[in-house]
């Protein structure tokens, strides 16, 4: 078996609306469908009787992400620290770190610093409504 490159990225989360505006109209991604899922083969892809789910694809240049919302059964939210196994996170190319820091930061966007100057990249966290880590990266044009 070969993988042929990556389908979509998904985060769970709590209310898709709430989500949704956070990617579309704070981060500027374009949302390319929305929809309930349900049934016999949600189930089974899942392992989860009874699961129901609203579900967005999101694009950003490329990349699709998937935030699903489980209306059945409930979640929960846990510690999200980046240190723990599990949490991940997507990393968002920006052209002006530092501006998208600013407009961002007065959007009310949580961010866990300011940008930092790498030796490849300028890179910072934030965090979208649920708690799910994001950063933001630029590439520098050159090594200090």
């Amino acid at each position: 078996m070969q993988v042929l490159g990556v389908a979509h990225t998904s985060f769970t989360v709590s209310d898709i609306d709430r989500s949704v505006a956070f990617y579309r109209d704070t981060l500027g991604m374009e949302l390319v469908d929305q929809f309930e899922a349900s049934g016999q083969m949600v189930e089974t892809i899942l392992g989860m009787s009874g699961a129901h789910l609203k579900i967005a694809f999101l694009k950003a240049g490329d990349h699709t992400l998937e935030l699903i919302q489980y209306l059945s059964p409930k979640g929960k939210p846990y510690d999200r620290r980046t240190c723990d196994v599990g949490p991940c996170h997507i990393a968002f190319l920006v052209a002006d770190i530092t501006e998208a820091y600013k407009t961002l930061s007065a959007k009310g966007v949580h961010f866990k610093s300011e940008p930092q100057a790498g030796e490849t990249h300028y890179a910072c966290y934030m965090t979208d409504p649920n708690g799910i880590t994001l950063e933001l990266n630029q590439e520098r044009r050159y090594r200090v």
